[in-house]
């Protein structure tokens, strides 16, 4: 035992005063316990691991995020192509339907003069029957 590589994996805890406890009834001498509480080049490459994780987890959030306002947005494009599809249609109904109106007045416009002609053209074919019978 000593300081040959020991493969051996002791957990540990510290109470409230920061002193570390033994659990699984493991005794560790005060020279172990000082080298535990020091900040070790594993613990270091741990923060490290945490902070690259940190970044990962923020990363894929944000993308999460993003995503979703991609949905959101595709949604409200779907609702406003329909609306504004809704609103052009009842435009193009109400076009139609002046459209209607319009070429309905103009048809009874030509009906009427179409009958005043032939109303004139009558009494202008009556008038020269009175001319050539009298």
């Amino acid at each position: 035992m000593g300081g040959g590589g020991s493969t051996r994996r002791v957990t540990f805890e510290a109470d409230e005063n920061e002193n570390i406890t033994v659990v699984k009834g493991v005794r560790l001498s005060d020279s172990v316990i000082d080298r535990m509480k020091e900040p070790s080049g594993r613990q270091h490459r741990g923060s490290v691991h945490d902070e690259e994780l940190k970044k990962r987890i923020a990363e894929e959030l944000a993308l999460e995020r993003a995503r979703r306002d991609s949905e959101a947005q595709k949604r409200r494009l779907t609702q406003e192509k329909m609306y504004v599809r809704d609103e052009f249609g009842k435009l193009l109904e109400r076009e139609r339907i002046s459209s209607n109106e319009h070429l309905t007045r103009a048809i009874l416009r030509e009906r009427a003069a179409t009958e005043e002609e032939r109303q004139k053209a009558q009494r202008f074919v009556s008038q020269l029957d009175l001319c050539f019978t009298s």
